[in-house]
């Protein structure tokens, strides 16, 4: 990619998007064409063909996507696999069409079975049954990767798939019924700070371990791998590390500086026991995350603090 280049983010307002926008920002790049969902509905073939032909953007990054938690997921499944495989579908079939030079698509770790090894390594994508939770978002996300390969298979396309972990960062989406874990745990601390609550609920029992990507590294290594990564399959963005959602809750505890005691709703889902990527092609391509949980913790709770007062 070139300074000037033509870039389209798709998703550019998400926490991934909009990280991705200011990373490019940084690096001096500013010719981006950028539309809301309003101004392009993503789901319509008609509306996003003719946005390509208009637009010809060179570039493309598909960040786009129906998202949500356990809760969102399990409630609205038809939902989360229509608008994704039709958002998804739209967008690299008019990259195709109108010769983009490059675009990468935007997954999420969910696309692995529920019972595979730990860490999961690439190669493990169908390998086993899915989390049945969140099946329609990750059905979804592995349709899309496979589209990326068919296009580069069938017609030379430059179309590749990151898979980032779980992430959290400016812009994320805490809304307690459809947000994830870390943004949840924020705002309940927060809350639970500020009225004097004596206690936080969380659900589960809290033994499942995840892993936390600021989404700031995650657009950090989207760059990296737009310059330096061209191939079929599939490359995990992570950190390579995990923590328990109980010792999670605690840490959040902490940052926000809330003194009541942790309660568990254990009437409330798991979800898979563990997700921790490896991400040993990802280092080996020399890549490395640099923000470290505690540190991004505390940046994005002062930013939450500025939006949720």
């Amino acid at each position: 990619m070139q300074v000037n280049s033509k870039i389209y983010i798709a998703g550019h307002r998400g926490m991934v998007g909009s990280a991705i926008h200011r990373k490019l920002q940084q690096e001096g790049f500013t010719n981006f064409v950028l539309r809301t969902s309003a101004e392009l509905d993503l789901r319509s073939q008609q509306a996003v063909a003719d946005f390509f032909v208009a637009e010809k953007p060179e570039y493309v990054f598909l960040a786009a996507a129906k998202v949500g938690g356990i809760l969102a997921n399990n409630t609205y499944r038809g939902e989360f696999l229509y608008d994704n495989l039709m958002i998804q579908n739209n967008v690299i079939h008019s990259a195709y069409t109108n010769g983009v030079k490059k675009l990468m698509f935007l997954g999420s770790s969910c696309i692995y079975p529920k019972m595979a090894p730990q860490p999961l390594k690439e190669e493990y994508l169908l390998t086993g049954e899915l989390e049945p939770t969140n099946e329609p978002y990750a059905i979804a996300k592995i349709a899309g990767i496979k589209l990326c390969d068919a296009y580069r298979s069938q017609y030379g396309c430059d179309f590749i798939s990151v898979m980032p972990t779980n992430l959290y960062g400016p812009n994320d989406n805490y809304d307690l019924k459809n947000s994830h874990v870390l943004p949840a745990l924020i705002r309940k601390f927060h809350e639970a700070k500020q009225n004097n609550e004596p206690s936080v609920v969380m659900w589960g029992t809290g033994t499942p371990k995840r892993e936390f990507l600021h989404a700031d590294d995650l657009a950090d290594a989207c760059f990296f791998l737009m310059q330096n990564y061209s191939d079929s399959g599939l490359v995990n963005v992570g950190v390579g590390d995990d923590i328990a959602i109980k010792d999670l809750a605690l840490m959040v505890q902490k940052v926000v500086g809330y003194e009541g005691a942790i309660e568990h709703d254990l009437s409330k889902p798991d979800g898979t026991p563990r997700k921790l990527m490896n991400v040993d092609k990802l280092h080996s391509l020399g890549w490395k995350h640099r923000i470290e949980l505690e540190e991004g913790l505390k940046a994005v709770y002062e930013e939450f603090k500025t939006k949720h007062a």
